[in-house]
């Protein structure tokens, strides 16, 4: 009797949306619990070459924690092509002005770095305040407090 390696398909997979609330949470503890059920590693089904994730909406990004000085010593960096293009900000800036970037680069560093982490990153929605244009699809909230 010969055992097979179950791989999921697209057809077994039910993606589900789930609501997190980002108030008083540590950014990078947060940033790999979204990443996980992104990607799909809660699933016992979960099979690394398909998207066997959920959709993740997360609210109160800008009540999200940053510890040690790390608003002021982490730097982001983008460039724009151009010489003399590199533009950087700090983590207490950028806090202030998009605070749903923070969680975005961050999950985002945590996905693969291919076509499938791209799409798995556009399941992922972040609103600053505790409202979000999701309710049509009956998000469940999703204990991450717990987890952690």
């Amino acid at each position: 009797m010969k055992k097979y390696t179950y791989s999921a398909k697209k057809s077994d997979i039910d993606k589900k949306w789930l609501v997190v609330d980002a108030e008083g949470m540590v950014l990078g503890r947060l940033a790999s619990m979204i990443a996980a059920r992104l990607r799909g590693k809660h699933n016992p089904l979960f099979t690394p070459h398909v998207d066997c994730g959920d959709f993740v909406v997360v609210v109160n990004a800008d009540k999200v924690v940053l510890t040690g000085r790390k608003h002021q010593q982490k730097i982001y960096y983008r460039y724009s092509g151009y010489i003399g293009g590199l533009k950087e900000i700090t983590a207490g800036k950028l806090m202030e002005k998009r605070p749903e970037d923070l969680i975005r680069f961050a999950v985002k560093g945590m996905l693969p770095k291919n076509t499938l982490g791209r799409s798995m990153f556009k399941k992922l929605k972040v609103y600053a305040g505790g409202a979000h244009p999701h309710e049509a699809q009956q998000p469940k909230p999703l204990d991450v407090k717990a987890q952690a």
